[in-house]
């Protein structure tokens, strides 16, 4: 093949796997409960082809006769279901020991730390709702010039800023201190700039601005091996940052799933050889995170209504991938992920058309095969299914 295009749907789970309940997540279902809070949802390109046919998604209700695709889901053998755990496994890594999280707040000793570094004393420092917290603590941040700290069930510092008081370069370079010292000891997945605006109605608003610095992959990735390979490696929306670009030649931020479509299909347009990485965010940002079910049915219905674009784009050696990194139930308790299987959907003009790829046993057997349809040799711990896929 000449390239793949991988897009990842981020938290559209299909349900939750064995252990959710270790996880708190028991009866989750991402899309299924989605679906039914809408009363249906008007997707026929990923009906089409097969999303209704994988193995639970609905009991089988919305499946169709003849799929265009290939179908299946997918099992997380990591430990955890945040963000850089579900990526890093599709590009091939295990994490057997999960990100650390600080369900009381960061160490006192850090912050500390932390502050120094700064100039600057911090608000917050609590597992926090993101839209919640700066409205709580806007107007003492505002006055103070004193960022807002808050983290969540997942393994991330998150640093919020009004951008007239704290400028966007300045928050970038307060979130890159915090990434340095977060290490040993003081371990944490990802830390993210949460910038803001009071928009012309007086409400605090979140921009797109927003930046995540993960901690690099402690090994090599399947981004890594089609480098190597003298491959492009292009990642579109936050990609370059889960994988603090290792692997990656090439790396575009987006300001939205719809610019994020409209990235990936100017990368497919360009003609390389290699893989195209795409993460559309808002699905978990703004709708699952906010529990927000009839706001993540539209963005599923946009989603689905561009998906000829980027049909239409792909060249005959063109293969695209649909997945997820993890749940985000909207209809769950809470405002954190859910530990879910993800779904996958396979098509291209050399694809077979309606295979089952049943339930595989992990994320990585996507990036295995990515690596496998481009015929570059890996260390994926996943188990490639290129043979099941072409004709």
């Amino acid at each position: 093949m000449k390239k793949v295009i991988l897009v990842v749907t981020d938290s559209l789970g299909v349900g939750q796997m064995p252990d959710a309940a270790d996880y708190g997540d028991k009866g989750c279902d991402t899309f299924g409960h989605i679906w039914e809070k809408n009363g249906g949802l008007n997707i026929p390109n990923l009906l089409s082809l097969g999303w209704g046919n994988i193995d639970g998604v609905l009991d089988g209700k919305i499946a169709v006769s003849e799929p265009k695709g290939c179908f299946g889901k997918l099992a997380e053998l990591s430990k955890g279901k945040d963000t850089t755990t579900g990526h890093w496994e599709i590009a091939g890594l295990r994490t057997d020991v999960p990100f650390k999280t600080y369900p009381n707040g960061f160490p006192k000793e850090f912050m500390e730390a932390f502050e120094k570094e700064i100039g600057v004393g911090c608000l917050g420092n609590y597992p926090a709702s993101g839209t919640e917290i700066i409205e709580k603590l806007g107007p003492e941040h505002e006055a103070t010039g004193k960022p807002i700290v808050y983290t969540s069930a997942d393994s991330v510092f998150q640093i919020a800023a009004n951008t007239a008081i704290i400028p966007l370069e300045r928050l970038y370079e307060i979130c890159e201190t915090a990434r340095k010292l977060l290490v040993g000891d003081w371990a944490c997945g990802r830390v993210i700039a949460r910038p803001y605006i009071i928009n012309a109605e007086g409400k605090r608003e979140r921009t797109s601005d927003r930046r995540d610095y993960s901690v690099t992959p402690p090994a090599d990735t399947i981004l890594d091996a089609v480098k190597k390979a003298g491959k492009m490696v292009y990642g579109v929306g936050k990609i370059g940052d889960i994988f603090n670009m290792k692997g990656l030649v090439e790396s575009v931020h987006t300001t939205s799933n719809m610019d994020g479509v409209d990235k990936t299909i100017e990368a497919i347009n360009m003609g390389f050889e290699g893989f195209v990485f795409t993460n559309l965010v808002d699905f978990d940002s703004k709708y699952g995170h906010r529990r927000d079910p009839i706001g993540y049915g539209r963005a599923i219905e946009e989603f689905d209504a561009r998906l000829p674009e980027i049909m239409e784009a792909m060249e005959s050696e063109d293969v695209l991938m649909i997945c997820a990194d993890h749940g985000n139930d909207p209809t769950a308790p809470g405002t954190d992920h859910t530990r879910e299987y993800i779904p996958l959907i396979v098509y291209g003009k050399e694809c077979r058309e309606g295979i089952n790829l049943g339930t595989r046993n992990s994320f990585a057997d996507i990036g295995a095969t990515v690596c496998d349809l481009l015929e570059v040799g890996h260390n994926s711990v996943g188990t490639g299914f290129k043979d099941l896929i072409i004709k």
